[in-house]
C-alpha cells in the first residue's frame, strides 16, 4: 500500500487563509491528506457548509485527501443523520472519521454510502471492533483506520499497545494513519496542547524521527502531523524522509576516509538473510569496492551499540563490508567510521533479515 504524509487542520480554531497557505505549503513538499476536525461547530449549518466546503475545495485542487473528524453531537448540532451522508459529500469531503462507535453493523453500512465516503475508524483501542464490523461484509476498500493523538503530555500510547492495536488492522488489509507532533505547532482541537503525537515516546522527539519510526514498523500507511501549524523546516524534513526504506543518520569520527564515506553513503544497503546478533551485515559493498584500500584508524576500542564500522585491510575478504553494531564488541580488523546519534537507536530493532536501509550524514 503506498505511503502518504499529511497535515492536519482546525477551521473552528484558525485563520482560513493561514490554513490555505499551510496547505499549499505542504502541497509543494508532496503531502497529500489533511486530517480536519469538526468536533466543535457552532455557527449553523449554513455558515459551517460554507467555511469547511472552501477550504476542503482549495486542498481538493491541490490533490489532498481530506477526512473530517466527527462526533455523533455534530449529527444532532448541525440537524444531519448517519443515515445521510450527503452533506459531507456537499462539501467535497473524502471521508469522515468516526469518533465514537455504533454496533459494527451500522459502520458496515456506513461503508456503502453513495458518495463513496471514506469510513475511518479509531484504531488505538485494542478490541475486536474492526473484526466486528468486517463481520458484517463491510466494503473494505472504504474502510479505513486512523490512531488518536493526546493533547495531554503522558497520556499518549505506550509502543507496545499501539503495536497490538495496529496489527488489529493491518493484518486484514486496512489503510492505517497515526499521527506525529510538531514542536512548533501551538494548537488543535482542545485547549490543551502539549503536542499531538499518537506514542507518547514521540513528543519530544524530532518530526522526521517520528515519522521514520512509524513507517519501520510496516504497520502505518499514512503519517500526519496532529498540531498546527508545523514550521517550514519541519516540512520539509518530513518531507524528505524515505517512506519506504529505513534511513538512519551517522556523525562520521574525523578520521572517516573517503572511502568509507562512499561505502556509508551507498544506496543500497541490506542486512544479510542469515543474521547474527552482533551486527547487521551490508556485505555487496565489500565485493564492489574489494579493489580499493582501506587502511586501519580507530580500530582499537570498544565498539558499542549504534557504531557503524567498515573492515580495514587487515580484514582479509571482508575488507570494506560495512556493519553496524548490535552488541558491544573489540575487532583491531575493524574501523569505525560513525555512530548514529542515540535518538535513533530504537530504529536498530527495524534491521531484520534482508532489510533495505540507508544512512543520511549529519556531518
Amino acid at each position: 500500500m503506498k505511503r502518504r504524509i499529511g497535515i492536519s487542520v482546525y477551521p473552528d480554531h484558525s485563520d482560513i487563509e493561514k490554513d490555505k497557505a499551510y496547505i499549499q505549503k505542504a502541497a509543494n513538499l508532496g503531502f497529500s491528506r489533511i486530517f480536519m476536525s469538526m468536533l466543535e461547530v457552532k455557527d449553523g449549518k449554513a455558515r459551517v457548509a460554507e467555511k469547511f466546503k472552501g477550504i476542503i475545495q482549495f486542498a481538493k485542487k491541490l490533490g489532498f485527501e481530506t477526512v473530517l473528524d466527527i462526533a455523533p453531537s455534530i449529527f444532532k448540532e448541525l440537524g444531519i443523520s448517519y443515515d445521510d451522508l450527503s452533506f459531507f459529500a456537499e462539501l467535497g469531503a473524502d471521508g469522515i472519521r468516526l469518533d465514537e462507535g455504533f454496533d459494527g453493523a451500522k459502520e458496515a453500512m456506513l461503508t456503502y454510502n453513495p458518495y463513496g465516503l471514506a469510513i475511518e475508524l479509531n484504531m488505538s483501542n485494542n478490541v475486536a471492533y474492526l473484526e466486528h464490523i468486517l463481520s458484517y461484509e463491510a466494503n473494505t476498500p472504504f474502510l479505513y483506520g486512523c490512531h488518536n493523538f493526546y493533547p495531554q503530555r503522558g497520556t499518549a500510547l505506550p509502543y507496545d499497545f499501539f503495536i497490538e492495536c495496529s496489527r488489529r488492522f493491518k493484518r486484514q488489509g486496512i489503510k492505517t494513519a497515526a499521527f506525529v507532533t510538531s514542536q512548533s505547532g501551538d494548537f488543535g482541537p482542545w485547549d490543551i496542547n502539549d503536542g499531538l503525537p499518537t506514542l507518547e515516546i514521540h513528543r519530544d522527539q524530532p518530526i522526521e524521527l517520528q515519522a521514520k519510526h512509524l513507517f519501520a514498523t510496516d504497520l502505518i500507511d499514512d503519517v500526519i502531523i496532529g498540531n498546527a501549524y508545523a514550521s517550514d523546516e519541519e516540512l520539509a524534513k518530513l518531507a524528505s524522509i524515505d517512506r519506504y526504506k529505513l534511513s538512519l543518520s551517522i556523525n562520521y569520527v574525523d578520521q572517516a576516509s573517503d572511502i568509507e564515506r562512499k561505502i556509508v553513503e551507498d544506496k543500497q544497503h541490506f542486512r544479510r538473510g542469515d543474521i547474527t546478533a552482533a551486527m547487521a551485515r551490508s556485505t555487496q559493498v565489500r565485493v564492489k569496492y574489494s579493489e580499493i584500500a582501506n587502511p586501519a584508524h580507530d580500530n582499537e576500542a570498544l565498539f558499542e551499540r549504534g557504531d557503524v564500522v567498515v573492515g580495514n585491510d587487515g580484514f582479509g575478504k571482508y575488507k570494506n563490508e560495512l556493519q553496524i553494531i548490535l552488541e558491544p564488541h573489540s575487532d583491531d580488523r575493524k574501523n569505525l567510521v560513525g555512530r548514529i546519534p542515540k535518538s535513533e537507536l530504537a530504529l536498530l530493532e527495524f534491521l531484520k533479515p534482508w532489510t533495505k536501509f540507508q544512512f543520511e550524514t549529519k556531518n
